[in-house]
């Protein structure tokens, strides 16, 4: 008789089941330049193929519509009346798919605005829901933009989301350089000589101060408020009339080389700016503290450092209008989803804001690029990623663009 060996199983290792955030974490680690990916697979514990597969996956995933603007649940309704079913779950789903996927790309933006001679920096408030409240949270936006001074870098939008304002945030982001900026306190650190990592050059916005005189001087918008109109300034005229002659002179200069444009400011710009401030100056002894006009007048003379080191510096511009229309577009936005469900959803409307708006910098259709790169991403190289960078990027299917 044969003697049988019964081995007897008393329990089973079940298959561990991975979910989507743990797949976006690791595909976006392994996807890291210089990264090897046998050793993102092995800390995990789980073969390589696994994370190729996940990569694949989430690729697969249809690159989500650039909205105009508009909350995901107004998105989902609208293919709803389409007759295609996507839930909220399924278009947020679509948006992690994206960041993971994307995120070696946005690490070469980041790092491509960071390393600009001058930045563009500027905020604007983001409600972020919180527990039975919303936060005043922060959307960071920092350009570059060398064109104006003939540079030949591409332009590109950064921007971070924060739940609040302190001045932690842009000293985190910012190292060296000139930062392009309004008069926001939480910027002073940053021009500091005793600051570790060296004091930023500021420079500060023209266009603010204009405003500040324009509105006392805006006699066709006076006109329409009939028996409420107020008193044109004279002072206020001009001041408006002074600072446009400046910026008569930038028109001129625009694209030139940063030292063709300082050696015009030099000759043109300079005499102008010593012969406002000493107007504003005797205009200002001449003002009570009450006047309407003293308050832009002041704002001008306590910030003047800052707002004359364009005569300096070639690569400066007189204004900060290129952050301020990066950020038009979460303005519209605010008026419609009213506000990010919570942080991660904030980080996430910053990460693709960065894509979206670079490509519109570029002159490149958002949509088109990403439908292409979400298709192709998977069987990229990490070596050959910057070929898919928005200003590298040609429209495999340029006739099907244009038609639509």
């Amino acid at each position: 008789m044969t003697k049988q060996h019964i081995e007897v199983i008393t329990s089973v290792e079940r298959r561990r089941h991975w979910s989507r955030e743990e797949k976006e974490r690791l595909v976006a680690a392994a996807l890291e330049p210089g990264t090897v990916v046998s050793d993102v697979a092995r800390s995990a514990g789980i073969h390589v193929s696994q994370l190729f597969r996940w990569r694949k996956e989430l690729c697969q995933i249809s690159a989500p519509s650039v909205p105009q603007h508009q909350p995901l649940n107004r998105e989902s309704e609208r293919y709803a009346r389409e007759g295609i079913d996507l839930s909220l779950s399924t278009l947020a789903d679509q948006v992690g798919a994206c960041t993971a996927v994307l995120k070696p790309l946005h690490g070469l933006i980041e790092a491509h605005v960071l390393a600009a001679e001058r930045i563009h920096g500027d905020d604007t408030t983001v409600p972020i829901l919180a527990k039975g409240k919303t936060n005043t949270g922060r959307i960071w936006s920092y350009v570059r933009e060398d064109r104006p001074f003939g540079g030949t870098s591409p332009p590109a939008a950064l921007y971070y989301a924060s739940r609040d304002r302190l001045q932690e945030h842009p000293e985190g982001h910012l190292k060296t350089g000139i930062l392009q900026a309004d008069a926001y306190g939480g910027y002073n650190p940053l021009f500091k000589a005793e600051r570790h990592s060296g004091p930023l050059t500021q420079a500060l916005c023209w266009a603010h101060s204009r405003r500040k005189f324009f509105v006392l001087a805006d006699i066709a918008t006076n006109a329409k408020r009939g028996k409420n109109a107020t008193p044109i300034s004279p002072v206020a005229l001009e001041a408006v009339k002074r600072i446009d002659a400046l910026f008569d002179i930038e028109r001129n200069i625009n694209r030139l080389a940063a030292s063709e444009r300082l050696a015009r400011r030099q000759q043109d710009s300079c005499r102008l700016v010593e012969e406002l401030e000493a107007w504003m100056r005797t205009e200002r002894t001449k003002l009570s503290r009450s006047s309407p006009v003293a308050e832009p007048i002041d704002y001008m003379l306590k910030r003047w450092e800052g707002l004359t080191s364009f005569l300096d510096d070639g690569r400066i511009c007189l204004t900060n209008n290129a952050a301020e229309r990066a950020l038009r577009g979460f303005a519209l936005g605010r008026k419609s989803w009213l506000f990010a469900g919570s942080d991660r959803g904030a980080d996430r409307a910053a990460f693709m804001a960065t894509m979206i708006m670079t490509a519109k910098l570029n002159d490149i259709d958002p949509q088109a690029w990403l439908a292409d790169v979400m298709a192709r991403i998977a069987d990229m190289p990490t070596t050959k990623l910057a070929e898919l960078l928005l200003w590298n990027w040609t429209d495999p299917h340029p006739t099907m663009a244009l038609a639509s």
